[in-house]
């Protein structure tokens, strides 16, 4: 084998090599540089307002099966939805941030447009409560609270037997636990829609941060 041919044998090998070179490096930015479909495990649900929002949750149920037959029960699960009502108040200002409250005038003012982008397929996603969840939050927390008082209000010598007192809080138990449904719905229709589990986000507190708006819960 001739000198020339010999060399240009090593170059077309260099050559290779370095074409090969390039396309890996290339494939190696190309994995680095391009987004997951998940993107970041984060953080969103402290432990105080988890603990709270599943507490409630069972406080309203033995409350609404309980009254005229459990009645210490009742007052008991009545107590306890007052006492986390004000504590979810009170979170709202000095919690982390996906627990602080929002604006509520600005969160009903861009609640039409959001319930009108999920009728047609187009709502985006959000990692803290969405505008439809944080209406939701606000509007339950003053149906507690009404519901709660009215309670207590009942079991006093000043209001006990006063009808528009027994009537309140029998029309304000009857929307929460309809507002509950409603609730329970929504998180079914969007953890289907996002493929995303969303009561098991409540149960950890983790949410994937890909393809999301920040958002904050009410």
């Amino acid at each position: 084998m001739g000198p020339s041919r010999l060399t240009i044998l090593v170059q077309s090998s260099r050559l290779k090599g370095r074409l090969k070179g390039s396309r890996l490096e290339a494939s190696r930015d190309w994995s680095a540089s391009a987004p997951t479909r998940e993107g970041a495990l984060v953080k969103v649900w402290d432990l105080p307002l988890r603990l709270s929002h599943w507490a409630m949750a069972c406080c309203v149920l033995i409350a609404w099966f309980t009254p005229n037959t459990y009645d210490a029960l009742h007052r008991s699960a009545g107590y306890g939805v007052l006492a986390l009502t004000l504590f979810r108040l009170v979170w709202g200002f000095v919690g982390t941030r996906y627990s602080r409250f929002q604006n509520p005038l600005r969160t009903f003012r861009v609640l039409p447009r959001y319930l009108w982008a999920i009728g047609r397929g187009r709502s985006r996603r959000y990692l803290g409560l969405n505008p439809a969840g944080r209406a939701m939050s606000i509007t339950m927390l003053l149906l507690l609270a009404v519901s709660g008082i009215s309670g207590w209000m009942q079991v006093t010598l000043r209001f006990f037997g006063v009808a528009w007192v027994q009537d309140t809080h029998t029309y304000t138990s009857y929307a929460v636990i309809l507002l509950a449904l409603v609730h329970v719905a929504g998180v079914v229709l969007m953890s289907i829609r996002q493929k995303e589990n969303l009561v098991r986000a409540m149960v950890t507190g983790w949410k994937w941060t890909g393809g999301t708006r920040p958002g904050t819960p009410a």
